[in-house]
């Protein structure tokens, strides 16, 4: 029996177990990850939300008082318009309780720029939200909406009690507003609800629209599966639970080379509430800036430099590249 390709694969396997991200990168290619361009801005317009769910690696909550100011926002809008960058990301917390969201998403529009807004559902039923899918309708905001789950149970134990009533509604509404497999795109991101990675993107997107046909009445147009980051509340709930070890094994294991070339960093710049540039919403929350050769600060947007930049990587990238990847 021939032994010298077990003893390989043994050599191998064991080589890379608790490699460190960068390091596992070189082992596969000669460079570490580079930018491959700007297409999109993605754009945090601070932390506060009307929920406080358990996989919310931003933590946000009622509490947080972080939010993007008017100067910053004019930046952005001068940032798109000068550089030829044609996709704004929006994101938080919940954005929309920013006092300045609007404003951003009708200045962009009315310049041509592709708006997609990280949207939670319920917030459509807070004080003062009442017209927001009437907001999107008008502008033909792109739409992703975070939806745990198909079922109630699932959803209201990660989100509380209620939150999947008020999504099923908010779905509802935006369906009746021309969000219909039209150009006005709905789509749907699905976070596991625990220690365990997304199963196959495809799979699960047919169930979703299965179920939520049948049982409401409910079409969107695609449905993204993310795997948790173990970091914000998800970590806080991963080291109560002694399992935090456990999950970045699971994500070491896990790791597809294959998913490399579709990570978001390549193509987007994250712009936190304070106008710092990150590599990801993900590094936004840990800190983790741009490589010290690159400009800093929104106020200093080099498009070229940024472009072709060194992305900064750590443990937590393990979680873009398990499995399917999260693209």
């Amino acid at each position: 029996m021939e032994f010298r390709p077990i003893i390989r694969w043994i050599r191998c396997h064991y080589s890379l177990k608790d490699m460190k991200f960068k390091d596992r990168i070189l082992s596969i290619h000669e460079q570490p990850l580079r930018a491959n361009g700007v297409d999109i801005l993605q754009v945090n317009m601070g932390y506060k939300c009307n929920m406080a769910c358990k996989h919310c690696h931003v933590a946000a909550g009622a509490n947080k008082n972080q939010e993007m100011d008017r100067a910053t926002v004019e930046t952005v809008l001068n940032v798109l318009k000068e550089n030829n960058i044609n996709c704004l990301d929006i994101t938080g917390g919940a954005p929309e309780l920013n006092p300045h969201f609007r404003y951003l998403v009708g200045k962009a529009r009315d310049s041509g720029i592709y708006v997609i807004v990280r949207t939670n559902l319920t917030i459509f039923f807070e004080e003062g939200m009442e017209d927001l899918a009437e907001f999107y309708s008008k502008n033909a905001v792109e739409v992703i909406a975070s939806l745990p789950y198909y079922t109630e149970s699932e959803v209201d134990r990660v989100r509380g009690k209620g939150a999947f009533e008020k999504s099923i509604r908010a779905l509802k509404k935006l369906n009746s507003l021309g969000y219909v497999g039209g150009d006005k795109k709905l789509n749907l991101v699905y976070n596991p609800s625990g220690t365990f990675l997304a199963p196959s993107q495809g799979t699960l997107e047919d169930d979703y629209k299965r179920e939520l046909l049948k049982r409401f009445g409910i079409t969107f147009d695609g449905l993204y599966t993310f795997a948790n980051m173990p970091i914000g509340r998800f970590r806080e709930y991963l080291i109560l639970g002694k399992n935090l070890e456990k999950y970045m094994d699971k994500l070491e294991d896990a790791f597809n080379p294959l998913t490399l070339e579709g990570l978001m960093c390549k193509r987007i710049i994250s712009i936190g509430w304070d106008g710092i540039l990150y590599d990801c919403d993900f590094n936004q929350i840990l800190g983790l800036t741009l490589n010290r050769d690159c400009p800093q600060s929104v106020n200093e947007f080099d498009y070229l430099r940024l472009s072709e930049r060194l992305i900064t990587v750590d443990e937590h990238c393990y979680g873009c590249t398990a499995g399917q990847g999260s693209t």
